[in-house]
């Protein structure tokens, strides 16, 4: 798997996560316990510093940037769905980012809130606790998301990662 120092900004994964061999891990990144980073998925801390949780997962083709005056941090037991794109925002525990979706700078996303497929969260959005924000650009329905859904998925994603630790074979 292609993980990356540049200059003195270095990876630090944690020894139970689990990064698939076609990721892209860059600079200033913090991967913590039982999170997972999927096929095609780029953390690039080249410029700021990017922070993910325990228990969370970074779906396939997600991208996650940070730049020096805005870090991009997500929480433990969050998901990050295929194809999204976090940029210099706070995603609170507990959360999901739905598929093909944007969270930009100085957005928070807080505890128990969904991101819903392809919406677009702006600078300095707040997406409230238990929230789900839809559309582009995004608007919020408050209420209307779920922890227990939200607490599935990443438990499957845990399961998941030890499943390929366990039976991932490159057969070419």
């Amino acid at each position: 798997m292609p993980i990356y120092s540049l200059g003195n900004r270095v990876p630090n994964i944690h020894p139970e996560a689990y990064v698939h061999p076609d990721a892209v891990i860059i600079g200033d990144v913090t991967i913590g316990s039982q999170s997972s980073v999927w096929p095609s998925a780029v953390l690039r801390g080249d410029y700021g510093t990017i922070v993910i949780g325990d228990r969370t997962s970074i779906q396939d083709g997600a991208v996650v940037h940070a730049v020096a005056e805005f870090p991009t941090l997500v929480g433990s037991d969050c998901v990050v769905g295929h194809l999204a794109h976090l940029e210099g925002c706070v995603i609170h525990d507990g959360s999901l980012v739905g598929s093909g979706s944007v969270v930009l700078h100085q957005a928070h996303v807080h505890t128990g809130a969904t991101v819903g497929a392809g919406a677009v969260v702006t600078n300095h959005m707040v997406v409230p606790a238990d929230a789900l924000a839809v559309g582009i650009p995004a608007k919020v329905r408050e209420g209307q998301s779920s922890r227990e859904m939200i607490a599935a998925s990443a438990a499957i994603y845990v399961d998941n990662a030890q499943r390929y630790v366990a039976q991932l074979r490159r057969i070419d």
